[in-house]
């Protein structure tokens, strides 16, 4: 068990380190004089750089049979390169570190999604377990790094990065390796898990569903400094959204079962829906922020419930790489989208216009899911199958 505690500890670093990026990049670059096109340009191009990391990391790891050596090297690139970018203010250096972060940094989150799911299935114990922790240390970070931003200034940030990531690489390498799997990997498992139609029109579902959800993250910080809000108040949004999770993470072993998946992530897109629809007419910053209490019903039920549908489709030798290309949707190719037309939507428009829109696809994506589990809901594939 020694080994979990290990693992759950690295979850509440790593994902403290999403907490300080995610959210508080475009909040960061917006206190540098950037506008929100040139934030969308900054992030959406962390996205492009996304697609072909998180891939690479994802097929070396795979490749090579470890996660562990993998995780100690993107780590260590990470934390340097969060420092040098929140120490920065010029436009071209926000703009090189803040790509070379997304190339080091992200693909981590796939492999230690990978690394908690391997684990905890060798340790008989849930998923949600583990990853509870994650979203513990998201929103304990978030509401600290808003407070320490305001009090000390945007470039602390650069210390309380790098710090964190320091401590994790120490912790990653007193942790065993996952397990990994007897069957060797293939291009041909591959081909096989990509051009199942089925494992192809939920990846659709993925896609369409998490545009929405990547615009929100990226100006949610924005739009609430729009309204009159501080930056304190945007680290209370995301503890809000963040804290939700906990629960629903872990009790997990209670309310997510095999078959129900696609149900499931129905259900969370009917949230998505309601949730982005109520932030178009809100005023009130104080408002917006409350409002993300309803993450608890969107982002960990959606997201638990895909990695669990996934696991039972792609092979199993593929399992990271299969991980790699749902991080890749959800956070990467999705992203990409959501900054660069997020950006020029709010740009021209307004932030109410920018979440009228992402209501809108987040009902087409509640619609999509319907359509699947009409057509798939009803049967329990494997990847043995």
């Amino acid at each position: 068990m020694k080994a979990i505690t290990l693992l759950r500890s690295f979850n509440f670093l790593y994902f403290a380190l999403l907490a300080i990026f995610i959210p508080f990049l475009p909040v960061y670059l917006d206190g540098q004089g950037l506008n929100p096109a040139q934030i969308g340009f900054i992030v959406g191009s962390g996205g492009i750089i996304t697609i072909f990391a998180q891939p690479l990391w994802g097929m070396i790891s795979d490749r090579t049979r470890t996660v562990r050596k993998v995780l100690l090297l993107l780590l260590i690139c990470s934390s340097l390169i969060g420092y040098w970018l929140y120490a920065s203010s010029s436009y071209t250096l926000l703009i090189i570190f803040a790509m070379l972060l997304y190339f080091f940094l992200m693909p981590i989150d796939p492999l230690t999604e990978s690394l908690n799911f391997r684990m905890s299935e060798a340790a008989g114990i849930s998923y949600g377990s583990i990853r509870t922790y994650g979203a513990l240390g998201y929103g304990v970070m978030a509401l600290c790094s808003g407070y320490i931003m305001s009090y000390f200034g945007a470039h602390s940030l650069a210390y309380l990065f790098a710090g964190i990531g320091l401590i994790g690489f120490i912790l990653i390498i007193g942790m065993p390796d996952a397990p990994v799997t007897g069957k060797p990997v293939t291009l041909s498992s591959l081909k096989q898990f990509l051009s199942n139609k089925e494992t192809l029109l939920f990846l659709v579902l993925i896609f369409i569903s998490s545009v929405p959800a990547r615009m929100n993250d990226t100006f949610l910080g924005v739009y609430i400094k729009e309204l009159g809000g501080s930056p304190e108040l945007v680290g209370q949004a995301w503890f809000i959204a963040a804290g939700s999770e906990i629960a629903i993470f872990a009790l997990s072993f209670w309310w997510l079962r095999k078959g129900k998946e696609l149900i499931i992530i129905t259900i969370a897109g009917a949230f998505y829906f309601l949730r982005f629809f109520i932030s178009a007419w809100v005023t009130d910053p104080h408002m917006l922020a409350y409002l993300q209490v309803l993450q608890l019903l969107t982002f960990p039920i959606f997201y638990s419930a895909a990695i669990q549908y996934l696991y039972r489709i792609v092979p199993e030798e593929w399992r990271a790489t299969g991980q790699t290309v749902l991080a890749l949707l959800f956070f990467g190719v999705s992203g990409i989208i959501a900054s660069y037309a997020g950006g020029a939507v709010y740009e021209a428009f307004g932030g109410q216009m920018l979440y009228l829109s992402i209501s809108i696809m987040s009902l087409v994506g509640m619609l999509f899911g319907i359509v699947l589990t009409v057509k798939y809901g009803r049967s329990v594939h494997s990847a043995e199958q």
